[in-house]
């Protein structure tokens, strides 16, 4: 049996998981399980900043106020005032690391604060239009040259392994730790842990258009689910408004800081007589500035209303040099695809981007589960509500993940029990994979499709009928054949659609990120929506 010990385990690579780790470090042994390599994640991605207060004309009250506001009234406030309050000192920490936030010397603080959508004042710091990646090639050079962080790269965690499971009696479920599939040799190995952090990022691959890598397949949420954790606010899929539009690009998002810094979003040729029409003062007097559920309906319906395939974003009347300063990234892959923006105008369309849901935690990171933590966009603190504002989530997962690592630090030693290993008796049937890419495809299609941005209970009810389907094919193949990392993301995904799903059949109003046709009014009380695994089938309205 090949087993592994450690003291903590950290599944992902992200900015929460380096968080937990770095801080960690100094005393304990520490394993980082990451399916692909380091530096492909969601964090390396961001490109816009992170929100923190940092001038003496910005204060916390309005930064919460901000956060309040997008939230749509279910943010937790104590978690967004925790969070909000500890900007300044979690910027500080990652200046110190050697992070090269844009520095400007005309600025209170040294460097240079944009300004985006749902923000009353400019508190986004950056490196340019490439935060993410500076933030994380500086964080993962230290997780490298770390003695006690072990990093397992191509490594993929198949599921979480408890009390419950193990039939041991305790005063509550206990995680002792994990099982993880290596990649290059396809043995399942056992990963025994006294404390396991789920940091794996969101579930927005469950949809066709996304801006997310391909990491992003809900892993984390749908293995705490298995194991008993109760899960929040699924339905608010946060779909970003700009992703750019071209038949050979990927993914590719174009920074809300465009919009901050003058971009106009206007209707393109195929318009007729309203093409360069700027048409979003008519849904919001903040504009392109209103956060993104306003401004990605706004978009959505233009589209659907004129049988459009994308809209414009125009930022071509600031000059070159500001747009070669402030987005290098943005202007150079434009230019690759045949797009100079400073010229000519973006064509961008809407997609998945972000769970404002996940796994329910405390301010600790803890889960409903002794010895397991969730950080980062696997987890629902509260910080969120119904519409994460822009550039909170990497804030987020700086604060959460220093405090998660503190709490570890002050539990008492576990005594971990034999933990069984993995059968790997079962065979690989070759003819039985190909149903999982169709599974895949189909799932992504229908979602986009019928759980979107704007939703009707029919469609939500045709989509769960898939979705029960596909879980019972995938369920039958994974009991009786040898697994795959392909058939395991298919397996998380499911259950994390069959979550969204379930949850936005529940909330009968529209509220943020949930804009239902068949509910169009907001209910005088806001309550996030929690489903309890003990009762799989039941989901219910929870204050708590």
């Amino acid at each position: 049996m090949n087993t592994q010990n450690f003291d903590v385990v950290i599944v992902g690579s992200g900015l929460a998981g380096y968080s937990v780790a770095l801080h960690l470090a100094a005393t304990n042994k520490v394993a980082i399980v990451s399916k692909r390599a380091l530096s492909i994640g969601a964090s390396s991605w961001a490109q816009g900043g992170i929100a923190a207060v940092l001038d003496t004309e910005d204060s916390h009250s309005q930064h919460i106020s901000d956060t309040l506001t997008a939230g749509a009234g279910l943010c937790d406030y104590a978690t967004v005032q925790h969070v909000v309050e500890q900007g300044r000192s979690a910027i500080e920490w990652l200046i110190a690391q050697g992070v090269p936030f844009t520095k400007d010397a005309t600025s209170q603080s040294g460097y240079h604060l944009t300004r985006e959508g749902g923000h009353s004042h400019r508190r986004i710091i950056h490196a340019a239009d490439g935060t993410g990646h500076a933030v994380q090639s500086t964080l993962e050079e230290k997780i490298r040259n770390s003695p006690n962080i072990t990093v397992f790269e191509n490594h993929f965690a198949i599921d979480l392994i408890t009390s419950d499971k193990l039939g041991i009696k305790t005063a509550s479920p206990q995680c002792y730790g994990l099982y993880v599939l290596n990649e290059k040799t396809r043995a399942v190995n056992t990963f025994a842990a006294k404390h396991t952090v789920l940091a794996t990022g969101g579930a927005s691959k469950v949809y066709l258009y996304t801006t997310n890598p391909d990491t992003a397949t809900g892993d984390g949420i749908a293995m705490a689910w298995r194991a008993g954790c109760r899960v929040s606010n699924m339905e608010f899929i946060q779909f970003h408004p700009t992703c750019l539009y071209h038949p050979y690009a990927k993914s590719f998002l174009i920074s809300e800081a465009v919009r901050g810094e003058g971009g106009l979003l206007r209707l393109p040729p195929e318009a007729g007589v309203d093409a360069g029409k700027h048409f979003m003062s008519e849904y919001d007097t903040r504009a392109e500035l209103a956060p993104r559920d306003i401004v990605a309906r706004a978009i959505d319906f233009e589209m659907k209303k004129r049988g459009l395939d994308y809209i414009h974003l125009d930022i071509s009347h600031k000059s070159p040099e500001f747009l070669q300063s402030h987005f290098p990234n943005i202007l150079a892959t434009c230019r690759d695809f045949g797009i100079d923006i400073t010229k000519q105008a973006i064509p961008i369309v809407p997609a998945a981007h972000y769970t404002c849901g996940g796994i329910v935690t405390d301010t600790r990171g803890r889960t409903d589960v002794q010895g397991l933590y969730a950080v980062g966009e696997v987890a629902c603190t509260g910080m969120h509500g119904a519409n994460r504002l822009a550039s909170n989530s990497l804030l987020e997962c700086l604060v959460m993940g220093r405090a998660a690592a503190q709490d570890i630090q002050t539990q008492k030693p576990v005594t971990l029990p034999t933990l069984p290993g993995w059968d790997e008796s079962r065979v690989t049937n070759a003819f039985e994979e190909v149903v999982i890419s169709h599974n895949w495809d189909e799932l992504r299609r229908f979602m986009w499709n019928y759980v979107g941005i704007v939703r009707t209970t029919q469609r939500l009810d045709r989509a769960k009928r898939r979705i029960q389907l596909l879980r019972e094919e995938i369920d039958e193949y994974y009991a009786n054949y040898r697994i795959t990392s392909d058939l395991l993301e298919l397996r998380n995904l499911v259950e994390s659609a069959w979550l969204i799903v379930k949850s936005a059949l529940l909330r009968n109003e529209s509220r943020g990120l949930h804009c239902s046709r068949d509910y169009p009014e907001t209910l005088p009380k806001a309550l996030p929506s929690v489903l309890v695994p003990t009762m799989r089938e039941q989901i219910r309205l929870d204050p708590k």
